[in-house]
């Protein structure tokens, strides 16, 4: 990339990432979460993978900047602008995907997951849409850290005609965002076994995702919840919130299998 281009694309970058801020700020942010010492924003003790759809990119990157995450992007001419929104909305990136520079990002996700938490979209940088990729639980078994899947959901955002149906939210309407449970691979998980795990991580990541948008739409309060803001810095406080809240709730997310008959 040509000296001239690679200005232009960080100015783009910095410009993208204030014009992103303003228009996040408008919304009105709710979450719940399966654990809340699950949430990045909590620290590094225990550094873990966090995944979410491609098409939400938008409010993780509002909602945890300066959280000590590592973004994985993809060397892709088309993720550069990104790579520059995401420096300056608080996040370090680690380029590289199954086709270009793989090895390399593997080694230096490997280098960062040992301080620090890592972050991707399992479904990019192409597609198909929500469809988890196998190089997401061969990255968590090869690091040894838990995968945590996060569901956004605006109400009734407008869509991009892209691959992933880019989600944009209307300005002053609700977003959700559900954190889910610790999802931990084998070690020593076999290639076969991939399968069942990846299956696994992307029907449960689909289906906190609907029900972050299904809350979205609905505007209802939910028990648990928590009104987000956005954090300009990682909490470094050592008092956690609950663990997680008591099964019986009826109002809590419908998805996990304690609540299936509730």
């Amino acid at each position: 990339m040509s000296t001239s281009l690679a200005w232009a694309t960080g100015l783009t970058g910095l410009v993208a990432a204030q014009g992103l801020t303003s228009w996040m700020h408008t919304l009105r942010y709710r979450s719940l979460a399966y654990d809340r010492a699950l949430d990045p924003r909590w620290g590094t003790a225990q550094p873990r993978i966090y995944v979410f759809w491609h098409e939400y990119i938008l409010q993780p990157l509002y909602l945890r900047p300066h959280c000590k995450l590592a973004m994985l992007l993809s060397r892709h001419k088309d993720a550069e602008v990104l790579a520059h929104v995401a420096h300056h909305m608080g996040f370090e990136c680690v380029r590289g995907s199954t086709n270009r520079g793989g090895v390399a990002a593997l080694l230096e996700m490997k280098r960062r997951g040992r301080h620090m938490h890592l972050t991707m979209t399992p479904d990019g940088p192409r597609g198909p849409r929500r469809q988890l990729s196998s190089g997401t639980i061969f990255l968590a078994a090869k690091l040894g850290l838990p995968i945590v899947p996060l569901g956004f959901g605006y109400d009734r955002p407008w869509r991009l005609n892209s691959w992933d149906r880019f989600a944009v939210p209307r300005p002053y309407s609700q977003a959700r965002c559900i954190i889910g449970p610790e999802i931990s691979i084998p070690a020593d998980l076999q290639r076969s076994a991939w399968e069942v795990h990846r299956r696994s991580v992307e029907r449960l990541l689909t289906d906190l995702s609907e029900e972050a948008s299904d809350w979205a739409r609905s505007g209802a309060h939910r028990r648990g919840e928590i009104c987000e803001r956005r954090r300009s810095r990682v909490r470094t406080s050592t008092a956690l919130p609950p663990a997680r809240p008591e099964p019986a709730l009826p109002d809590w997310p419908r998805i996990w299998p304690e609540n299936k008959s509730a």
